[in-house]
């Protein structure tokens, strides 16, 4: 099995009030192709500064990142947003979505600025809503949908430009139990379907353990 993210020696410090913070400490992570991997750990251990490198959003981190192959941590801003635009998807806690555009605009545009004709586009929004269960639901705005249904949204919005890895923090923290665990099971169910990895933070271990392989981040390292 080839291996779409390879993370060697994975950095992060901060300074605050003169004191250096270490939250990553040198971490290698592999994820190999159609893999599911939970990092799990608790409020505050690291998970979202490390998905935050491996998504490329922030810089500052010492240590390389592979994604499909490519070493991406010294890539330019142009080059940064390219991986982001093609071979990655972002699934967050709150599902950030566009408040003026409906369920389907909302997955078509990634699509847009990625290059897809505006017909494949739609045709592939309602596709990845449909198998959502929110065929009925396309022309409905964010405040128009309930917390489940705006957040199924927003993973397949960040599935709409086939990504090689996902990349979800806390994908379900903002939803009640039983909402949760319907939302994560689609999420689990359409990034398998379609062939995608993903590094999924959670400090859920019942949720962890339903997907293929868990990693503990504690003390700025890897378990």
């Amino acid at each position: 099995m080839s291996n779409v993210l390879v993370v060697e020696n994975l950095t992060r410090s901060f300074q605050q009030g003169g004191v250096t913070i270490e939250v990553l400490r040198g971490v290698d992570l592999t994820v190999g192709a159609g893999e599911i991997v939970a990092l799990l750990g608790p409020s505050g251990s690291g998970k979202s500064t490390m998905l935050q490198a491996v998504g490329l959003l922030e810089g500052g981190f010492g240590g390389s990142i592979s994604i499909d192959g490519v070493r991406v941590e010294k890539l330019d801003s142009v080059g940064r947003t390219g991986v982001r635009r093609d071979k990655l998807g972002f699934v967050y806690q709150f599902h950030h979505l566009l408040p003026d555009f409906d369920a389907q605009e909302n997955v078509v545009l990634p699509q847009l600025i990625k290059g897809v004709p505006t017909a494949e586009a739609r045709a592939r929004a309602a596709a990845l809503l449909g198998d959502l269960g929110l065929s009925e639901r396309l022309t409905h705005r964010p405040s128009q949908l309930s917390g489940g249904e705006q957040q199924r949204v927003a993973v397949a919005r960040a599935l709409a430009n086939q990504p090689v890895l996902v990349l979800a923090d806390e994908p379900t923290g903002n939803l009640d139990e039983a909402t949760a665990a319907r939302v994560l099971a689609e999420f689990l169910r359409l990034v398998r379907g379609r062939g995608s990895s993903a590094l999924v933070a959670t400090h859920n271990i019942a949720l962890a353990q339903q997907m293929d392989r868990v990693v503990t981040l504690h003390e700025g390292r890897l378990a």
